[in-house]
């Protein structure tokens, strides 16, 4: 399995044509401390770039941008229960939902880790 990364700050892990999205590290030290997270409906199916989820913070709220075309098949109830997973564990237990992808040809167009790390994150 291999993370990718879009400019939005949002990592997609895939297995098959099973993936696991959430926030990236810079995203969610940008945020601050998450304290809410609003996840998508199970069955409900998401296009690349459309909004999946959203995240709430002390300083603000931002979309969670999905980077490639699926249907959800799980949500983190954890994350739900205990926003702070987010910030904790953003790239393991702070995951956010798991889609089947559509089209995994889409994680075609994203960066992966060495290209991510060079991405400006101003």
């Amino acid at each position: 399995m291999t993370t990718q990364y879009t400019e939005d700050h949002v990592w997609i892990r895939a297995d098959g044509n099973v993936a696991t999205v959430g926030i990236t590290l810079h995203a969610q030290e940008t945020l601050g401390d998450i304290v809410f997270v609003d996840l998508p409906e199970i069955g409900k199916n998401i296009l690349a770039k459309d909004v999946a989820a959203v995240v709430e913070s002390v300083k603000a709220a931002a979309d969670v941008v999905m980077p490639a075309t699926g249907t959800v098949t799980e949500v983190n109830e954890a994350l739900r229960a205990d926003p702070a997973l987010a910030n904790t564990d953003p790239l393991g237990a702070g995951w956010f939902l798991r889609v089947k992808l559509s089209n995994p040809k889409e994680l075609e167009a994203l960066m992966d880790e060495a290209a991510y790390a060079d991405f400006p994150k101003a």
